[in-house]
């Protein structure tokens, strides 16, 4: 098997199996979604990279319960976002850009969450009170999100490059 056929199968594996740790009981929004979706948009390619994220988390979805549309159109147009930042961080990974991905998908995704919450319920008035009101209730949300990204992002993308540095170590023939 080719190593960038043992690459994407190896990638694939990680981003289902975040995917299914959704199922599992965890804090409110102290997920590995988006750190999933960054993942998958550094390692794999860009035509069936966005499927992996978005089809696991439809699939998980499907467990927990699905919830309004329109609401969920948000919720997975946030994981594509964090997707194409994964994109674009390809380019040059560095720990830096890994933690700055992570924090710009965490803000991208509290941002077009809520405000999807403020424009499609009557939860708050629709003025720019009612959207002040909406971002500072969910700011504890937010902070759950955010912890949970720095933290699954930083793991996945560590553990990532160890394991694959350890590979790569043992497939070179040692100089002597």
């Amino acid at each position: 098997m080719k190593s960038g056929t043992k690459k994407i199968i190896a990638v694939s594996a990680v981003v289902l199996l975040l995917a299914a740790s959704r199922l599992l009981k965890h804090p409110y929004n102290f997920t590995p979604i988006t750190a999933m979706s960054i993942f998958a948009g550094c390692y794999l390619r860009k035509n069936w990279g966005l499927v992996f994220p978005l089809g696991g988390m439809l699939v998980s979805d499907f467990f927990i319960g699905f919830y309004d549309w329109k609401l969920m159109a948000a919720v997975y147009a946030g994981i594509a976002i964090s997707f194409y930042i994964g994109w674009y961080l390809r380019k040059k990974i560095t720990w830096n850009r890994v933690i700055f991905a992570a924090l710009i998908s965490s803000l991208l995704f509290f941002v077009v969450s809520n405000f999807a919450v403020w424009l499609f319920y009557q939860w708050y008035p629709h003025t720019l009170a009612g959207l002040n009101q909406c971002f500072i209730l969910a700011l504890p949300f937010f902070k759950n999100s955010l912890a949970g990204d720095l933290i699954y992002t930083g793991a996945i993308f560590a553990a990532y490059e160890f394991s694959f540095r350890k590979i790569k170590q043992r497939a070179l023939p040692k100089a002597a």
